[in-house]
């Protein structure tokens, strides 16, 4: 896997995982899951440059 496919690979990750956050109840334990992979994706895409300012929707 490219690096350019590793990165669309986590931008849609990133995507799916905050529409999923927003259908869960806040602080039920699927919510919680979910935002710590949010957590990871985010640390990934800002270490690799990704400007976030669009495309997160959680702003958490």
């Amino acid at each position: 896997m490219t690096e350019k496919e590793m990165m669309q690979r986590n931008i849609e990750d990133f995507s799916r995982i905050q529409t999923y956050m927003l259908l869960a109840e806040e602080g039920s334990d699927v919510y919680k899951a979910l935002r710590e992979r949010y957590i990871d994706l985010k640390v990934i895409l800002t270490a690799s440059g990704v400007n976030l300012t669009e495309i997160d929707r959680i702003k958490a």
